[in-house]
């Protein structure tokens, strides 16, 4: 007899170091505890978390899968293969959500062709959870991931994202590496406009979260410690 294919979950993370009641509904442990076979950035943080999901779960008897950056596309063809044998897969995020500003976007796109039932979970997403506290457009908005890292086109691209921010009524949202916010912090404020709206939404669902939005000539005088913090950078008109 054929067995029913499985089920490919999309399984959020935290943020950082959070309160896990605080963010995920007990569906999410429930439908973990029963998944071996996962996709993931990185073994060990995904070992640590899932020991945080189940203490007593044995780690060793899970198989894992890594996909990210430095994976070859051909590396992936066969990680989907027991869930056509009737297993669940669990696409884990290293943090946040998967498929958003995360790889697993090339395995979810694979488990549609095959016609893979694709679930995802909830769980917290820095990305939209910013927006909705920064007081913008959510209804018009678009997330540019990181910006270039040379000074002429960094400057290039905020202006172009400031005018299409004015002209289009839209939100313009995008990240940094955390070591490098201060520098991506003073060309925003170099660059843009004193009456443009700006929100820095920091360590988001953490204890020390700071989220505010104010205009480019108020930060001008008040400037917070954004270094090595996880940090959403929302433009505005």
């Amino acid at each position: 007899m054929k067995k029913d294919k499985g089920i490919l979950y999309l399984i959020p993370s935290t943020l950082g170091d959070a309160s896990f009641d605080k963010l995920f509904p007990a569906y999410n442990f429930h439908v973990i505890k029963k998944i071996n076979d996962f996709i993931v950035e990185d073994i060990r943080t995904a070992r640590r978390f899932l020991k945080k999901i189940d203490r007593d779960i044995h780690i060793d008897s899970l198989h894992f899968h890594i996909l990210n950056e430095h994976t070859d596309a051909g590396q992936v063809f066969h990680y989907l293969d027991p869930i056509v044998e009737g297993k669940n897969i669990g696409l884990l995020s290293e943090a946040g959500t998967p498929c958003i500003a995360d790889p697993g976007a090339m395995i979810v796109s694979m488990a549609h062709r095959k016609n893979i039932q694709v679930i995802p979970l909830t769980g917290p997403n820095s990305i939209l959870l910013a927006l909705m506290a920064s007081g913008f457009n959510g209804q018009n908005f678009v997330f540019h991931g990181y910006l270039p890292i040379r000074k002429k086109e960094r400057n290039s691209k905020l202006r172009e994202i400031e005018k299409r921010a004015f002209q289009l009524n839209q939100t313009q949202i995008f990240i940094e590496a955390p070591y490098r916010n201060i520098q991506l912090l003073e060309t925003i404020l170099q660059t843009c406009e004193n009456n443009t709206l700006l929100c820095l939404a920091c360590d988001v669902t953490l204890p020390g979260e700071f989220i505010k939005s104010m205009s480019i000539k108020e930060w001008k005088v008040q400037i917070p410690d954004i270094h090595k913090r996880p940090t959403v950078f929302l433009l505005f008109k």
